[in-house]
C-alpha cells in the first residue's frame, strides 16, 4: 500500500510485536522518506518506521508497551535486533511523546531522546513529553535540555513534572511567541508562575493553550504553611489574564482554587475577561461565590438524599418532580451568581469541564480497580442543580464533563442543557449526587431525548441501572457512536441493550463495566458481536465486571483511540497543543 502512495505526506501507524522494518520494500522506503508528519503508536520496543522517514518535520510518539507479555514474560526496553539507532531528526520541528504507565515505556523513550541530545535539530520549536507519575531525569536528558537551552527557541513546551519541580529550567530555555505551555501536576508556585512563565507579566498574546491542571499552588501566594484549600491570590490571576489575553484553552482542574476577595476579584470574574476562550476546565469548588462561604470554611449543609419537594409534599411515583426550567433557586438568584456571569461572558465556549478536585475514576489505566476517591471538597457541596442549569446558556457547547458534584439532587439542570445546547456531541457524567442512589436518572432520561447530535456518552456512577427505560431514552440520540458505562454495583438489562443497538445504527463502540456476573457479561458481549458486527465492521464491544481481576487484560485489547478518548476518564482541555495532527 505504501509503495503505491508516492505523494503521501502524513502517516499514522501502529507498531506491533513482530514488526521488522528490514522487510519493507525499496518503493515503500522511498514513500516513507517523503513523509513529513508521523504519528506512531508503539506496542513493542521498536523505532518502527522512524529511521525510514528522513524528512520528518513532526514526530508524534505514543508509547503503549506493557511491562509483561501475554505469556507473563517481563519485557525489556531494549530495542529489537536490527533496528537502526540513528533516526533522522535534522528537519524536525515538533517532537511529541506520550507515555502510558510502566518502566519499559520510559526506557524506550530515552533511546529516542538520546539521538536528540547528541544533535538537537536547530528548527525544533515544540518539545512535548507527557509522562504519568515519576520519570527520572537521566544525564542524557539533562544534556538534551542544556543543548536545547543553547541551540533552539521554543514555541511549545511540556515536560514530566519531575523534570520541572525544583529546577531552574524555565529560566534558561528561550521562547519566541509561545503558543502552548503545559505544566500539569508540577509544583509550580504563584511566584514561579508569574516570574518564570509569565515573565513578570510579559505580553504573551501569542499563547493559545495553557494547562495548569494539578498545579495546586500556582494561583496562590508562596507560603511554607499553606494548605491546598487556602484562598488564591487574585493578583496572580489578574497577571495571568492580562498577560495571556488571547488564550483559547485553559485548564485549572485538579486543584482547590478558592476565592474570598472583594468585588471583581473572584476567579470567575477574572476569567470572564478571556473573551477568546473556547475550552475551559475548572474544579467544582472554584465556581462557588465567596458570599456563600464564611471567612473560615464553607457553610455546608448536609446533602439530602431525596429531591426537595417543599413542605408537606410527597414524591409521586411516575411524576416528574424537578422544575422544567432547570432552576431550583429562581432565575434572579441564579443569574446574579458569578458562575452564571462567567458563562454569559463566554458565549462561544465549546468545551467545559467541571471536575471535583478530589475526583478519581474507578476505571483503571494499567492498575487494578478500584481506587476510592477522596471526599469532595467542602465547597463543592454548594454547587448543585442551579449551577448546572447555568451551563445551558452556552449555545455552541459541544463537549461537557461533570464529575463529583455531590449536591446534585434532581439533575434538573441537565434537562435545560439538553434543550438549549443543541450542538452537544460529547457528554461525560461521573459521580453526581449522593453515591448510593442515582437520583438524577429521570432528568437524565429527559435530557437524552433532546440530544440529537450526541456522539459520545460516558457515564460513571455507582449503582447505575442501565435498564429498559434508560436505553429507550438513549435511543433518541440517533447520532450516538460511542457509549461507555462504568458502574460499581451497577446492573444492566441485556434485552434492552440489544434493542438499543438495533435502533441506534451508528453505534460502533459499546463498553459496559458493571457489577453483573462474568457469565452475564460474556453472553451479552457475544450476542452483540454476533448480531451487529457483520453490518458494522468497526464495532468494538466490551462487557465485563468492573471488579474482576482480569479487567486490565481486557482493557489492553481496547483500541487505543476509544480507550484514550472516552473509556478512561481524564481532563482533555489543553491536553496537547491545538492542531497537533495535520492528517
Amino acid at each position: 500500500m505504501l509503495s503505491a502512495l508516492p505523494h503521501l505526506r502524513s502517516l499514522a501507524i501502529d507498531v506491533n510485536p513482530g514488526f521488522d522494518a528490514s522487510n519493507l520494500s525499496s518503493e515503500c522506503k522511498a514513500t516513507l522518506s517523503r513523509v513529513l508528519e508521523l504519528k506512531q503508536t508503539l506496542y513493542t520496543p521498536s523505532y518502527g518506521v522512524v529511521p525510514c522517514c528522513t524528512s520528518l518535520e513532526k514526530l508524534l510518539l505514543y508509547f503503549e508497551i506493557l511491562d509483561r507479555s501475554r505469556e507473563g514474560l517481563i519485557l525489556s526496553g531494549q530495542l529489537m535486533v536490527g533496528e537502526s539507532n540513528v533516526p533522522h531528526y535534522q528537519n524536525l520541528r515538533v517532537f511529541y511523546a506520550r507515555l502510558a504507565p510502566g518502566p519499559v515505556n520510559q526506557e524506550v523513550v530515552r533511546l529516542y531522546l538520546a539521538v536528540l541530545s547528541d544533535r538537537t535539530p536547530e528548527k525544533l520549536h515544540a518539545f512535548l513529553i507527557s509522562a504519568p507519575g515519576g520519570f527520572a531525569q537521566s544525564c542524557a536528558m539533562k544534556n538534551l535540555l542544556d543543548s536545547m537551552a543553547r541551540n533552539v527557541t521554543l514555541d511549545a513546551l511540556q515536560l514530566p513534572k519531575s523534570w520541572m519541580n525544583g529546577s531552574s529550567l524555565l529560566q534558561h530555555l528561550r521562547f519566541s511567541n509561545p503558543f502552548y505551555f503545559s505544566f500539569s501536576r508540577c509544583s509550580l508556585s504563584g511566584s514561579q508562575l508569574v516570574q518564570r512563565v509569565l515573565n513578570g507579566g510579559k505580553d504573551l498574546r501569542s499563547l493559545v493553550g495553557l494547562n495548569l491542571s494539578g498545579c495546586v499552588h500556582c494561583l496562590s501566594p508562596d507560603s511554607t504553611l499553606r494548605k491546598a484549600e487556602d484562598d488564591i491570590d487574585s493578583g496572580i490571576v489578574e497577571t495571568l489574564v492580562s498577560s495571556c489575553c488571547n488564550v483559547q484553552h485553559l485548564n485549572l482542574s485538579a486543584a482547590h482554587h478558592h476565592s474570598s476577595d472583594g468585588p471583581g476579584r473572584h476567579l470567575c470574574q477574572l476569567l470572564a475577561r478571556l473573551k477568546r476562550l473556547v475550552s475551559l476546565a475548572l474544579p467544582v469548588c472554584a465556581i462557588v461565590d465567596a458570599s456563600a462561604v464564611t471567612a473560615d470554611k464553607p457553610s455546608v449543609q448536609p446533602v439530602s438524599h431525596t429531591p426537595f419537594q417543599g413542605f408537606g409534599k410527597k414524591v409521586r411515583i411516575g411524576v416528574q418532580t424537578y422544575p422544567r426550567n432547570g432552576l431550583d433557586q429562581g432565575n434572579s438568584k441564579l443569574q446574579s451568581s458569578l458562575f452564571w456571569t462567567l458563562l454569559e461572558s463566554l458565549p462561544f465556549l465549546e468545551r467545559l469541564e467541571l471536575i471535583g478536585s478530589s475526583f478519581s475514576s474507578a476505571m483503571p489505566r494499567n492498575e487494578p480497580a478500584i481506587r476510592n476517591s477522596l471526599p469532595p471538597c467542602g465547597r463543592a457541596q454548594l454547587v448543585g442543580d442551579a449551577e448546572v442549569a447555568a451551563i445551558s446558556q452556552l449555545a455552541f457547547l459541544r463537549s461537557l464533563t461533570l464529575a463529583q458534584l455531590p449536591n446534585i439532587l434532581t439533575g434538573s439542570g441537565l434537562v435545560s442543557i439538553g434543550v438549549q445546547c443543541q450542538h452537544l456531541r460529547t457528554l461525560s457524567l461521573a459521580n453526581l449526587g449522593a453515591m448510593g442512589k442515582v437520583v438524577y436518572m429521570p432528568a437524565l432520561m429527559d435530557m437524552l431525548k433532546h440530544c440529537r447530535c450526541l456522539r459520545d456518552l460516558r457515564l460513571e456512577q455507582p449503582y447505575f441501572s442501565a435498564n429498559a427505560q434508560f436505553f429507550q431514552a438513549l435511543s433518541h440520540c440517533t447520532s450516538l457512536q460511542r457509549l461507555c458505562i462504568i458502574s460499581r454495583s451497577g446492573t444492566l438489562q441485556p434485552d434492552a441493550v440489544m434493542l438499543f443497538m438495533t435502533t441506534c445504527l451508528e453505534v460502533i463502540m459499546c463498553h459496559m463495566f458493571t457489577g453483573e456476573s462474568l457469565t452475564v457479561c460474556k453472553t451479552l458481549q457475544q450476542s452483540l458481536m454476533r448480531s451487529f458486527q457483520a453490518d458494522r465492521p468497526a464495532l468494538n464491544v466490551v462487557v465485563f465486571p468492573l471488579l474482576h481481576e482480569d479487567l486490565t487484560e481486557v482493557i489492553r485489547d481496547v483500541p487505543m483511540m476509544h480507550l484514550d478518548e472516552i473509556t478512561l476518564f481524564k481532563s482533555r482541555v489543553a491536553e496537547e497543543p491545538p492542531n497537533l495532527w495535520w492528517g
